[in-house]
This record gives C-alpha cells, structure tokens and sequence, in this order.
C-alpha cells in the first residue's frame, strides 16, 4: 500500500520545525527549497517533517497559522520535486519524547487530550486534501509501556476525528518503547485499511547511538566500528518479525519512520549498517525514512558523508 502511494524510500527533516530554537531564521532557513531537490535527486520519494505542536499552538492553545503556511509550501515544494510528504506531531502538549522538554500529563489529562484532537483536526481541515502526497504520524514516540492503554483508547479516538475532514489520508501509527518494533504487538487492530504500523530502528543501541550524551543507558566513551557489534539480516528479521506478524494479522503493513547512525560512527561504517538493514527492508518490503537530512548528530548531507554519500543513497 505504502509503495504504491509513493511512501516507499524517504528522508527525515529533522530539527526543522522540532527540535530546535524555534528563531524565524531556524524556521525560515533551516530548510528550503534547495534540499527538496536534493533529496529527489538522491531517488527518495518522500520526505518525513516533524512538527511540534508550538509551531502550530500559540501558548493559549489557539492556532498560529505561520505554522501551518510553513507545511503548506513544504508540500509545495515537495510536490515540485516529486516528493510525498508525511507530517508527523512531534510534539504535543503534555508529552514529549524528550524528557528533558518537561512536557507531561498527556496521557491522564483529557484536556491535553481534547487539545491534541483539535489540533489533529486542524490539521486535516488543512491538508486532508493532498490525500495522494500527504500522510499522517499521529505522534512521535510514545515511550513507557504503561501508556498503552491510554494510547490505544487517544488514537482511536483521534483518527476518528480526522477520518471526518481527511477520509483518504494514510495514518501512521507507532507503539510504546519509543515506537520500538517489538511493542508493535500491542497496538490495537487499524481503525480503517488506511491505517499503518510504525516503528522506529536505531539498533543495536550502543553502535547507531554512541557517545550520545542524551542516552544514559549506554557508556559515553565507548567506541564501536562495525565489526565489533553482531549486526545482520538476521539480526534485523529478529527484531521485526512480530510486528510483521502482527502487521499481516491486521490487514496492514510497516512503515519504519526512523533509523540511522549517530555521527560519531565512522562513515564507512555506517555505510555498511544501512547496507544491512536495507536489505531486510528491500526483502520484506518495508517502506522507510531515513535520520536525518541534516545535521541532528546524523546527518545524511553533511560533509562528513560525502565520501560515501554516492554509495549510502543507494541503501536509503
């Protein structure tokens, strides 16, 4: 489904309008037209945008339409070039990923829940009507697993918000343990045939993610080239199986919305991990976006690449 809509190989805009200082010249300069093109050049298809909702929100919970016009001439410029677009919430109130961020509540108050519904809502009054080049990502990485409940309960109700102004659009939806494939499982069955599974993959952990000083659960001084971790097709068809399972049980499929490896990896190295899991993707038929386009600690375009760039986009 997802490759025949033109979501099969993509590229992440991180640290656009997430992630970062929130200044007119971040927001109006990070990305422009440039890197679109850019992008199709490299034979993606699509480019995923993480949004956070104080792009769209002001402080009293009203609408700051700059935000939205900022989507709208990405789709633009996406659509010049080729490219789908998959607009992911990042952010809401009340809950981030990033704990550091002190965004909580969300998950026991119904007024942040209200809140995320509408915000939901204005954006499928917006762009609903590029069905054929624009998905939804409800929210980015819901992280402990006794969230579930409540997650399952918010994003049924929310898609049924959105089926009344987006009745075509393609819905993302990811588990707990930051969209980890394993938590895939406990995902109820897909409101409609619309509908799909996502998961992120930064695994294992202590080679895609060393030396990160924003995970405590790996040693910062570590250093790790390729062949020091156990990394395979098998390894990778390990990871995802139940959520292939659970994704063939309920009449939908994969998209993995993240995956890459931190820039303290040696670029050659790199290259190989993408080589792996791609060809997990390829064989399977996963759709995918890739971390990031730039900068973020993992940045594809960044010069430190350009010795494999010519050879690492073939494995996107």
């Amino acid at each position: 489904m997802l490759r025949e809509r033109g979501f099969y190989r993509g590229v992440n805009l991180g640290g656009w309008l997430s992630q970062c200082d929130y200044s007119e010249d971040r927001l109006n300069y990070f990305i422009t037209e440039p890197d679109f093109q850019k992008i199709a050049s490299w034979g993606m298809d699509h480019v995923r945008i993480p949004v956070d909702y104080n792009v769209l929100e002001n402080e009293d919970g009203t609408y700051n339409e700059s935000g939205f016009t900022r989507i709208e001439n990405a789709i633009g410029f996406a659509r010049k070039y080729g490219l789908n677009v998959v607009v992911d919430l990042h952010k809401t109130a009340g809950f981030s990923f990033d704990t550091g961020e002190k965004e909580t509540g969300f998950f026991e108050d119904e007024k942040y829940q209200e809140r995320f519904y509408k915000l939901w809502e204005e954006l499928a009054r917006h762009f609903g009507k590029y069905s054929d080049n624009v998905a939804f990502e409800l929210l980015n990485e819901v992280t402990e697993q006794h969230f579930i409940d409540a997650w399952n309960r918010i994003s049924h109700e929310c898609i049924k918000r959105i089926r009344a102004y987006a009745p075509d659009t393609l819905i993302l939806l990811g588990s707990y343990w930051n969209n980890s494939a394993e938590a895939v499982k406990d995902l109820e069955k897909p409101y409609d045939d619309k509908v799909i599974y996502n998961f992120h993959c930064y695994s294992p952990l202590e080679y895609t993610h060393q030396g990160a000083p924003w995970v405590d659960c790996i040693d910062q001084d570590a250093r790790f080239h390729f062949e020091d971790v156990e990394i395979t097709p098998e390894y990778f068809e390990g990871l995802f199986a139940e959520a292939m399972e659970k994704a063939k049980e309920n009449g939908t499929t994969l998209y993995c919305g993240e995956y890459g490896v931190i820039d303290r990896a040696d670029p050659e190295d790199a290259l190989k991990w993408f080589k792996v899991i791609n060809s997990v993707f390829e064989k399977y038929q996963i759709s995918r976006a890739a971390w990031s386009y730039k900068e973020m600690d993992f940045g594809l375009s960044d010069s430190r690449m350009d010795g494999v760039r010519e050879e690492l986009i073939n494995y996107l």
